[in-house]
């Protein structure tokens, strides 16, 4: 079984198409914690999730209100840590009182911010993104210009690592589907 794997997508919709896999593949009490940097997909990682749970709606970045919930077949908890400035604040959120019901599903953004907080059982996803030669932040003289969603434009990659027992199966599932190269689905498409 693998304990680790790296999907490369070339856009937002690739990223979600993801997180949509994590989200139909979701189990009551599955936490993720994600991290990378501004614009490396996070959000829209989040937003695949709500969509294969089937949340009516767009998850969108709870960076000022810190969490918002999203109702699908099961509850999604979506959390952002951007903005604190101590890792018990991570607990004001209410974080510690979902992950001790283990009903429900929660994606943390920024979630290193309050990481020493979270148990071993926790899917960790990095992202992170490369700027390609001839993208639009190459033409605009080295400036990275985000997408109207707010993504980077370019290859992103989502790693998960150290993968915990219960999260092996979703691992296999996401290797399976998408390749390593583009985060297309495998065999095409």
């Amino acid at each position: 079984m693998p304990h680790s794997l790296v999907i490369h997508t070339d856009n937002a919709d690739a990223t979600r198409a993801v997180g949509r896999v994590m989200g139909e593949n979701a189990q009551a009490g599955d936490v993720y914690l994600l991290t990378g940097p501004l614009g490396a997909g996070k959000t829209c990682l989040v937003q695949g999730i709500a969509q294969g749970l089937g949340a009516p709606g767009y998850a969108r970045s709870p960076t000022f209100v810190l969490a918002t919930r999203y109702q699908g077949r099961l509850t999604l908890h979506h959390a952002d840590l951007y903005r604190i400035d101590h890792p018990a604040e991570a607990w004001d959120l209410g974080l510690d009182d979902i992950i001790a019901a283990g009903q429900e599903v929660l994606a943390i953004e920024w979630a290193d911010r309050a990481d020493a907080l979270f148990g071993a059982d926790a899917l960790r996803v990095r992202l992170d993104y490369a700027i390609d030669a001839g993208s639009d932040a190459d033409a605009a003289g080295g400036e990275i210009v985000p997408d109207d969603d707010g993504s980077i434009p370019g290859r992103h990659s989502i790693v998960f690592d150290a993968v915990p027992h219960r999260f092996e199966p979703l691992l296999q599932l996401l290797a399976a589907r998408f390749s390593s190269d583009s985060g297309s689905p495998a065999g095409g498409a």
